[in-house]
């Protein structure tokens, strides 16, 4: 059997290797692309057919996961990146400069505690101090997060409260805006005539396969981005409810007959205009740019357990091929088994998530742009840009499109390994460009 190399240089020599590569730089080294066969067409609209392409293409796949597609997720951090940033800064479509002068927080929001688990813990000078376990961990210790006793760590619990997550979230911003109407002297009716409260939320797993919500919180006037907040609106204001909201937000589920709610440690900081801050900012704040880098990394992200984090779980079979951590594997294991109940069966279509069924990024209707949005002006863009070297006004001519689906992915694994070393080789020279831009 031939090795991958041999594979790449045969490939690479074949006769149509020049057409195949084009196809892959037009999806910028997408990983898994699909194939779409079919035609495209530049035309007047009397019909005169201008230009014309006609034959296979790929698209690409759009997964956000970084683990399946590192191309197509460098895209989606890029737009996560711009979509917050512009609720931040303003500058884009229907979202003015001003929102820097409203009140603003970054918030993160953890699930409470199942059970001690193996941390790494340093001092207030930074030395590095034992664990609950009474051993020293490095930063690389497989069990950092993992129970420090599994036979009592609170596992049906810690699932049940991963699926409910989503739902916690949506009933705290409920009671926040509940709780900034009580703070301003308005009524819950009263409230949207004066105030709106904006929000984008990403969620990252942490160490010990929970979740947690890192969130950006402004509070405008009642037209959202475009009205300017209402006198009473500060950051202290803001601040209180949070705190409050934070520690009195509950779901009972009735399903389970449980109650869930936020973990003890939440962490309410304001966000700083001046763009030279870091992340760490001056006295608690937090910069515009770190804050939406920050964020949008972590849109990106799996679970952290590798391919449980791609795949949904289909049978028991899968759950014993899994190659995670024996903690990570007892979460899966326990949604799965719970999802066998009645009205808990998304627990076992979201075992491969740890039973996290939300969305990763997600924001309130006037926040700021939409993923949407940008897609849409970046296909415009491009588009334009093909007909100008057409010699043609979009305006004066149709594009007909006729495309049918042939699969996805590609031939063989060395196909797909050129077209990785093609985003990567992209990647860097982005990288050089713009260290030399800085320079």
């Amino acid at each position: 059997m031939s090795t991958l190399d041999e594979r790449i240089r045969l490939r690479v020599q074949a006769g149509d290797f020049t057409q195949w590569r084009e196809k892959v730089e037009a999806v910028g080294g997408c990983s898994v692309p699909i194939r779409l066969g079919g035609a495209w067409q530049v035309q007047t609209p009397d019909g005169h057919v201008l230009a014309k392409r006609a034959g296979a293409v790929f698209a690409p796949c759009g997964n956000r996961r970084e683990s399946v597609c590192p191309s197509c997720s460098d895209r989606y951090s890029a737009d996560a990146f711009h979509l917050l940033r512009a609720g931040l800064a303003g500058g884009a479509k229907d979202v003015p400069l001003s929102v820097r002068q409203r009140p603003r927080l970054f918030v993160t929001f953890t699930a409470p505690s199942f059970g001690p688990v193996h941390s790494r813990r340093t001092s207030s000078r930074g030395r590095v101090v034992p664990c609950r376990c009474g051993d020293y961990h490095h930063r690389a210790d497989p069990r950092i997060g993992a129970p420090v006793d599994p036979d009592t760590y609170d596992y049906e619990g810690a699932v049940l409260w991963q699926g409910a997550a989503s739902t916690l979230w949506a009933r705290t911003m409920t009671r926040l805006r509940r709780a900034v109407a009580h703070a301003a002297g308005l009524t819950v009716r009263e409230f949207p005539k004066h105030a709106r409260l904006s929000f984008a939320k990403v969620g990252e797993y942490q160490t010990r396969g929970l979740i947690h919500f890192h969130a950006v919180l402004r509070l405008d006037g009642p037209d959202g981005a475009a009205a300017p907040s209402p006198s009473w609106a500060t950051t202290d204001l803001l601040t209180e409810a949070v705190a409050l909201t934070a520690r009195t937000a509950k779901y009972h589920d009735k399903t389970t007959g449980r109650t869930f709610q936020w973990g003890s440690q939440v962490d309410i900081r304001p966000i700083h205009a001046d763009q030279a801050a870091t992340l760490e900012g001056h006295a608690g704040q937090i910069s515009e740019e770190a804050l939406a880098a920050y964020v949008a990394k972590y849109s990106t992200k799996g679970t952290g357990t590798t391919t449980a984090a791609d795949r949904p779980i289909r049978s028991q079979a899968d759950i014993d091929r899994l190659k995670i951590s024996a903690h990570h594997r007892r979460i899966i294991q326990t949604a799965w088994d719970l999802g066998a109940q009645p009205g808990l069966a998304h627990l076992r279509r979201w075992a491969h998530m740890l039973g996290f069924r939300g969305h990763f990024l997600s924001k309130s209707r006037y926040y700021s742009t939409t993923f949407k949005r940008l897609r849409e002006d970046r296909r415009e863009w491009r588009l334009t840009e093909a007909l100008h070297t057409l010699g043609v006004d979009r305006a004066s001519v149709l594009v007909v499109n006729s495309w049918e689906f042939l699969g996805t992915g590609y031939r063989s694994d060395a196909e797909r390994e050129l077209a990785e070393g093609i985003y990567e080789n992209r990647r860097m020279q982005r990288q050089q460009k713009h260290r030399q831009e800085e320079v």
